[in-house]
């Protein structure tokens, strides 16, 4: 029951982030949710400090950059590379946090509730570029 309840909260919390760039325009949009999506490696970065384990923070670093190039490859290519960077987030939640040796660093609420989040972004970001309101 507690990780439908944190799948449900990352839903809700996305359609918050969805509901403030929805109406922006689709340029500002994207830098928004390219951010967002540096910002949700990050926050994997501040576990590992605060678990104060220099090897986690390097993996979680690496994913900073990985993600951020997801960010900006999609600036000058398509939006739907910063889809793409929110779909495989959650793999890396997965992979590295839920079922693997990282779970020593972030808390499993945060990982459960990350994956919905990240999936709801990148489903957003896919029907905006379908219907032509994202480049």
């Amino acid at each position: 029951m507690e990780v439908i309840f944190w799948l449900v909260f990352g839903v809700i919390a996305s359609a918050v982030l969805i509901k403030f760039v929805h109406h922006k325009p689709s340029e500002s949009r994207l830098k928004i949710l390219g951010y967002a999506l540096i910002i949700a490696a990050l926050i994997y970065v501040l576990f590992a400090v605060l678990a104060s384990n220099l090897v986690w923070i390097g993996i979680e670093s690496l994913g900073v950059l990985l993600y951020g190039a997801f960010f900006v490859l999609s600036k000058s290519r398509s939006s739907n590379l910063l889809a793409v960077g929110w779909l495989l987030h959650p793999v890396w939640d997965v992979g590295l946090h839920l079922s693997g040796s990282g779970s020593i660093v972030a808390p499993e609420w945060y990982v459960v509730m990350c994956i919905s989040f990240d999936i709801t972004v990148a489903c957003y970001l896919l029907a905006q570029a379908r219907v032509g309101k994202i480049a």
